[in-house]
C-alpha cells in the first residue's frame, strides 16, 4: 500500500494515498480508517476520512507529531484491505421522484435529452459507494453516478433545500440530511431520516457503505414516513 504522511497544522497528520478519486484508493482509505478506529489510540481526538486520505487529529499537548508519525507508520503495516470490505453495510433508500419532491427533474431530463423516467431509471440502477461524509452532518458523497447524468451545479443556489432531498451535482449524487442552502439539482426526496441525534448512531451512513436508491410513489413515501423502521432498509 503506497501512502505519504504530512502534517496538517500542529494538531493533525494526514495519510494520503494518491491524487484521484477511485474505488481502489477508497478501499485503502476505509481500511486505514477502520484500523485507526480499532486501535483506540488515547491521544487521537478525531479521524476524518476523505476521497483519498485520512486525517488523524491528536492532542498536541501530550504528544508530538513525530511520535504520531511513528505510531501511524507501525499501524500501516497491519492494515488489511479485505477485512474492511467485509464490514460494509448496504442501505436501500426509498426515493419519491414525483411532484414537489423533484423540482429540477424535468429540466435535467431535457438538458440530457431524456425522459423523466429514463433519468429515474439511470439514477436508481447503480449501487453507490459512500466515499465520504461532509458539508452537512450525515451528507453522503456518493460515487457511481451514470456518466450520462453528469450535470453542473445550479448557477444560482437555492436559499433552502428540503431535508431528504436527493440531488445531482457534477459527477456526484447525494442526499441532504437536513434543510440547507444548496446548489445541487434536486430530483427526488427520501422519507428516511439520515441524521437523528436521538439514535445511538446519529448518522445513517458510514464511509465505505453501499447505497441503492429505489423509486417509490407518493403514497408509499407517506407510509414509510409515518410507519417505516430504519432497520428495514439496511442489509
Amino acid at each position: 500500500m503506497d501512502y505519504s504522511l504530512h502534517p496538517l497544522g500542529n494538531q493533525a497528520l494526514v495519510i494520503s494515498f494518491g491524487d484521484e478519486i477511485s474505488q481502489a484508493l477508497h478501499e485503502q482509505v476505509v481500511a486505514t480508517y477502520k484500523s485507526l478506529q480499532q486501535a483506540r489510540i488515547a491521544y487521537v481526538t478525531d479521524l476524518v476520512p476523505t476521497y483519498r486520505s485520512v486525517a488523524v487529529y491528536y492532542n498536541w499537548r501530550v504528544v508530538s507529531y513525530c511520535e504520531v508519525e511513528q505510531r501511524v507508520q507501525a499501524l500501516m503495516k497491519t492494515v488489511q484491505l479485505e477485512e474492511s470490505l467485509n464490514e460494509q453495510k448496504v442501505i436501500n433508500l426509498p426515493v419519491c421522484y414525483e411532484g414537489e419532491f423533484a423540482p429540477d427533474l424535468q429540466a435535467l431530463a431535457e438538458f440530457h435529452n431524456m425522459s423523466q423516467q429514463e433519468v429515474i431509471k439511470r439514477h436508481s440502477e447503480p449501487n453507490y459507494l459512500v466515499y465520504m461524509i461532509g458539508f452537512l452532518p450525515g451528507f453522503p458523497y456518493l460515487g457511481g453516478l451514470d456518466d450520462e447524468l453528469e450535470t453542473q451545479r445550479l448557477q444560482t443556489p437555492r436559499a433552502e433545500v428540503s431535508k431528504g432531498s436527493v440531488g445531482i451535482a457534477g459527477k456526484q449524487t447525494g442526499v441532504y440530511p437536513v434543510s440547507s442552502p444548496g446548489g445541487w439539482h434536486i430530483i427526488g426526496n427520501t422519507p428516511i431520516e439520515l441524521f437523528d441525534v436521538k439514535r445511538e448512531q446519529p448518522v445513517l451512513f458510514e464511509v465505505g457503505d453501499q447505497l441503492k436508491f429505489y423509486p417509490v410513489t407518493r403514497s408509499e413515501y407517506d407510509w414509510i414516513y409515518e410507519k417505516g423502521c430504519i432497520e428495514d432498509f439496511i442489509q
